[in-house]
């Protein structure tokens, strides 16, 4: 079982390694304790850290594999033409123990762990570095260590918590309540990255540990958890304190022109606090393999399609975010005319100047980065949190404000829009339960196709019901969810390498003792 085997080759930039199982102990070709001697060294081993969000092509973490595991199982995105039964299973709600995508979130993200746990104990004993240097190495690896396991446990449930090499094989799963406390701790150390440190957005920084903190804890107190329960209103203060962080640092504030999010030419704009970096023929764009568009051609649907062109009715005609998330039209420079679509087309990631080039197979992005964390979704946790604990407070206005006020913003013209129906632009008066419902809508519209839809709609425990009432009553995904897709099953694979691991409910033939339906999920 001990099957992970680290290579370092001289040219290469990333530490990479290969990986069957949990990440066990390893055999190596090169001797770890002499490894890690200066920074040059360590460095390298960060990248391979890095380097696992967008490992294996389309499958990497933060390549197709979010927005297949998470906008695919929305009310708003269905399988189009994928010829692949991985992500049939996905899209028809029918996923099975045996998916290549759970297999490979599970396997790659422990990989990824494995590599962070090495370099943190190394560094931790390493004499050749200064305190802040050593901080901001260890901090760096502790902010990824968090963010695999915060997927971890969100796709997951209970899993695993291995956090020295070597200690994986057999490991029993672990409770949310222990993995989210590691994961809060990660994300403490790693606010001690001094501001020097990370130069791009695709670097851990404080303000991103700060702000995906914030990000935790408020999923950690709706988890429904013993101790989450217990604890709620000191999750959601904690969630409070962590984005006002972000918020007081004065680094970050929402761009006046939405799309600019996703712009080749401005992947280090102000909104952005972590993202992953894509490059064409190095590491596949979350866009590759037709995810999102098939070119101007009404005859073929992408990999991703939209259920139907609801989504983009739903959005208000002066919402800046409806043509920046979804088009019905795109300008087709080959032609030097707009293209009317049948289906809509989702947008983020369509990257246009790519389009201009007339040998290219398909629409898609292939430079664009994908973003794990924008100032927005700060804004957004602190309004949700704020409105939890203490109701719809001044504070919890502000933030949600600021977002409507950006979204209803003309960046062309310079003026301030208001909703074409009438509706206020700036939200007042409102009770706590619609309030609740208006930051939930908010965030409906500010993060399609960003990877978090799914896990919203677990953590507000609504998936089932929100699946029927969105999705058409005659397509698969409608007949069949269930509760027993707020989690992923674990992976065939994992489970008959270690016997101490037990399947998710609802993924060996069980049709009674649902213990989703159980805690008033929907």
């Amino acid at each position: 079982m001990k099957k992970n085997i680290y290579t370092y080759i001289a040219a290469a930039t990333l530490f990479l390694t290969s990986c069957t199982d949990l990440d066990q102990s390893s055999i190596s070709t090169i001797d770890k304790d002499n490894f890690y001697q200066n920074e040059s060294d360590i460095k390298v081993a960060l990248n391979g850290v890095y380097q696992v969000l967008t490992d294996g092509s389309m499958n990497g973490p933060w390549n197709d594999e979010l927005i297949f595991l998470n906008d695919l199982q929305s009310e708003y995105a269905r399988r189009g033409t994928a010829n692949s039964a991985a992500i049939t299973e996905i899209g028809d709600f029918a996923i099975t123990p045996t998916n290549a995508f759970v297999e490979t979130a599970w396997l790659y993200r422990y990989k990824a762990i494995n590599r962070a746990n090495i370099l943190i104990e190394k560094v931790s004993n390493s004499q050749q570095l200064s305190a802040q240097v050593r901080n901001n190495y260890i901090g760096s690896a502790k902010f990824l260590r968090a963010l695999y396991y915060f997927d971890l446990v969100r796709l997951f449930g209970d899993v695993p918590l291995v956090l020295h090499d070597g200690e994986g094989e057999g490991a029993p799963r672990t409770s949310k309540d222990e993995v989210y406390q590691q994961i809060a701790e990660d994300l403490t150390a790693a606010e001690a990255i001094s501001v020097d440190f990370p130069k791009l957005s695709s670097e851990a920084s404080s303000q991103a540990a700060s702000g995906l903190l914030s990000k935790v804890y408020i999923t950690w107190a709706q988890t429904d958890s013993e101790y989450s329960k217990a604890h709620q209103a000191e999750l959601y203060q904690k969630a409070i304190e962590a984005a006002n962080k972000v918020i007081s640092s004065g680094r970050y504030k929402l761009v006046d022109k939405f799309i600019d999010n996703w712009s080749l030419d401005k992947k280090e704009g102000p909104e952005l606090i972590f993202t992953v970096e894509h490059k064409f023929g190095v590491n596949r764009n979350v866009t590759g393999h037709c995810v999102f568009s098939t070119g101007f051609d009404n005859n073929k649907l992408p990999v991703i399609a939209a259920i139907n062109n609801n989504l983009y009715y739903e959005f208000d005609a002066h919402d800046q975010r409806r043509d920046a998330s979804v088009t019905l039209r795109l300008f087709d420079p080959s032609k030097g005319k707009y293209f009317d679509f049948d289906r809509l087309r989702f947008r983020k990631y369509i990257d246009t100047l790519y389009m201009a080039n007339e040998s290219a197979p398909y629409i898609s992005g292939q430079n664009t980065s994908s973003s794990v964390l924008r100032y927005a979704e700060v804004l957004l946790v602190k309004a949700e949190a704020e409105n939890e604990l203490n109701g719809p407070t001044t504070s919890a206005y502000e933030a949600l404000n600021a977002i409507r006020r950006r979204a209803y913003w003309n960046p062309y013209s310079s003026l301030q829009e208001k909703p074409s129906n009438g509706t206020p632009l700036e939200l007042s008066g409102l009770s706590k339960e619609q309030f609740r419902q208006a930051v939930q809508d908010e965030r409906y519209r500010e993060f399609v196709t960003e990877g978090n839809r799914w896990f919203d709609l677990k953590r507000w425990h609504i998936l089932v019901k929100t699946i029927k009432e969105k999705v058409p009553a005659d397509d698969l995904k409608y007949k069949n969810i269930s509760t027993r897709n707020y989690y992923l099953p674990v992976p065939e694979t994992q489970i008959v390498l270690n016997p101490n691991l037990q399947q998710n409910w609802g993924y060996a033939g069980e049709t009674t003792g649902d213990p989703y339906s159980a805690l008033g999920w929907k």
